[in-house]
């Protein structure tokens, strides 16, 4: 098992056929995404996002998925920040997250964040003990206020 980059530093894929892979592994998360995925994927990487995929390469196998990105903001300076993070339902427990979760933090250090930060939606409480073991804390309440149309 190791890391894959689907994109490069400037959101740019790199790598069309393991983003084609991870489709069926992201939707485990984000069901909503839109039917052309690609396109989908191709506008977060415009805003910024970058993607990589923890894989066993023998089997050609998309273990699981990270979207992330950095920014600065007044509050962390650089902020490295989680949009996505999910393991196959079949591979859990298995060292995925734990993967990605460090390939992740070692991203973070080289562009000079000081953390890595993501949200995850309060009904995920398996999601909440593996973050709480690799060493994550709750640190602010996040709030959301629907806009009407």
């Amino acid at each position: 098992m190791h890391i894959i980059e689907i994109t490069d530093a400037a959101g740019r894929i790199i790598a069309p056929e393991w983003l084609a892979k991870s489709e069926a592994v992201h939707r485990q998360l984000r069901p909503q995404l839109s039917d052309d995925y690609g396109l989908a994927m191709h506008g977060v990487f415009a805003d910024g996002g970058e993607m990589i995929a923890a894989v066993n390469k023998e089997e050609s196998q998309v273990l699981g998925i990270a979207v992330f990105r950095t920014y600065r903001n007044t509050f962390n300076g650089i902020h490295f920040y989680v949009d996505d993070l999910v393991t196959d339902s079949a591979q859990r427990s298995q060292g995925v997250g734990k993967l990605l979760i460090g390939h992740l933090s070692e991203l973070a250090k080289k562009r000079g964040a000081s953390k890595v930060k993501l949200d995850s939606g309060v009904q995920r409480e398996d999601a909440h003990r593996f973050y709480f073991r690799e060493q994550f804390v709750i640190s602010c309440f996040n709030f959301t206020k629907k806009l009407e149309s």
